[in-house]
C-alpha cells in the first residue's frame, strides 16, 4: 500500500484536491491517504508553517499531494518559505517537471493547432538559480538603495537536473540558457550539457537561447519535446507552455528527487483567492497532477486511464467555464470519474 500525504492548503486547494481525490478513488487502487493541516489558517494560529513533527511525517510518505499555498491575509514571506520552500529544500526536490499537452484543439491560442500540437515537458532546476534568496539590500528605503539578487548554479545541481531531462526525453532535449548575458552560469550549463550528451549519445539534443526558446515555443510548440533550464527561466517558460494548451487550469506539475524517490505533486494554478469557495475552479490540473503521482508510484496503466478520461471530458465540454464548459468544480471531476 502506498501512503499519500494530502495537503489541501489554501484557497481553491480546498476544492480541487477533494475533486481530484474523488477521481483517484475510482481507480480502485489501495492507497492510504493521510490529511495534514498545513495552510494559512494554521500559520495564523500558530505562527508555524510546518512544524518538525509534521515535516518528519511528510518525509516518510511515498508522495505528497498539495493543493495550493497562498492567502492574501498572510503577508509574511516566511509562510511560503516555510511551506513550499521547506518541502523543496529539505526533501531536495531538485527537478520540477511541468508537462503541457494539448488535449483539445479549441484550447490552443494558435491558428491550425492540429498542425502544431503542444506536447512539451519543461524541466526546471528547482533548488538553485535566482531563487536561492542570496543577496541583500543596502541603504534600503532611500534614493540610493541598492538591491543584489544572486544567481547560483552548481555542477551538482545542473548535472543532475540535466540527467533527469535526458531520462524523460522521448524525442529530444533542448537546453535553454542565456549564456551570452550570463557567461559564468552559461558556461557551467554548457559544460554539463556536453557531459550529458556524452552519457546519452543516442538522445538528440540542442542548445538554444532562452528568449529564442520562448519565441519558438509560441510559434510552434510541436518543435519541442523536453526543455531543461534554470529555476527562474523555467518558472516563466512553463507558464508560456501552459498558455499553449489552455492555461494553468489544465497543467500538472511534480517536484521530484529521482534518487530518493521523494516527490511533491502540485497543480501550478495557485490558490486563486478571487474565486475560492465558489465552485468555479478547474479541477483538471489537480486530476492530471494525480495522474503524474500515480505514474511516479508505478501505476502506469491507471495514470494513463486518468489522463485519457480527463481529455475525453474536456473534449466533450464537460468541464468548467474557463475552458468552455458550464460545470462546477465537483461536477467536472464527476465527469472525469464517470469515464473511469
Amino acid at each position: 500500500m502506498k501512503r499519500i500525504a494530502v495537503i489541501e492548503g489554501d484557497g481553491i486547494g480546498h476544492e480541487v484536491i477533494p475533486a481530484a481525490l474523488a477521481v483517484l478513488d475510482r481507480t480502485g487502487l489501495d492507497l492510504a491517504l493521510e490529511h495534514f493541516d498545513v495552510g494559512a489558517e494554521r500559520f495564523g494560529r500558530t505562527g508555524t508553517a510546518i512544524d518538525d513533527d509534521t515535516m518528519a511525517e511528510l518525509a516518510e510518505a511515498d508522495a505528497i499531494l498539495l493543493g495550493a499555498i497562498g492567502d492574501p491575509r498572510v503577508a509574511d514571506p516566511g509562510y511560503t518559505a516555510g511551506t513550499l520552500g521547506r518541502l523543496r529544500g529539505e526533501l531536495d526536490l531538485y527537478a520540477n517537471v511541468r508537462p503541457a499537452r494539448l488535449v483539445d484543439d479549441r484550447l490552443s491560442p494558435l491558428r491550425e493547432p492540429e498542425r502544431r500540437p503542444a506536447d512539451v515537458i519543461v524541466v526546471r532546476e528547482n533548488t538553485e538559480g535566482l531563487y536561492t534568496t542570496l543577496g541583500g539590500r543596502f541603504k534600503e528605503g532611500t534614493g540610493a538603495e541598492v538591491a543584489l539578487q544572486e544567481h547560483v548554479s552548481t555542477h551538482l545541481g545542473v548535472s543532475r537536473v540535466m540527467e533527469h531531462a535526458f531520462r524523460l526525453a522521448r524525442r529530444e532535449v533542448a537546453v535553454a540558457t542565456k549564456w551570452n548575458a550570463m557567461p559564468h552560469a552559461g558556461a557551467l550549463w554548457l559544460r554539463c550539457w556536453h557531459e550529458a550528451r556524452a552519457r546519452h549519445p543516442r538522445t538528440p539534443s540542442r542548445h538554444i537561447a532562452i528568449d529564442a526558446c520562448a519565441l519558438h515555443l509560441v510559434r510552434d510548440p510541436s518543435a519541442f519535446d523536453v526543455v531543461v533550464t534554470e529555476n527562474c527561466f523555467g518558472d516563466i517558460l512553463s507558464d508560456v507552455a501552459a498558455a499553449m494548451v489552455g492555461g494553468l487550469g489544465v497543467v500538472p506539475s511534480a517536484s521530484v528527487n529521482p534518487e530518493s524517490g521523494q516527490a511533491l505533486f502540485e497543480p501550478v494554478h495557485g490558490s486563486a483567492p478571487d474565486i475560492a469557495g465558489r465552485g468555479l475552479a478547474n479541477p483538471v490540473a489537480a486530476i492530471l497532477t494525480c495522474a503524474l503521482m500515480l505514474r511516479h508510484l508505478g501505476f502506469t496503466d491507471e495514470a494513463e486511464a486518468v489522463e485519457r478520461a480527463a481529455g475525453e471530458a474536456v473534449r466533450a465540454r464537460e468541464c468548467t467555464a474557463d475552458i468552455g464548459g458550464s460545470l462546477s468544480t465537483a461536477e467536472a471531476a464527476t465527469a472525469v470519474a464517470r469515464r473511469l
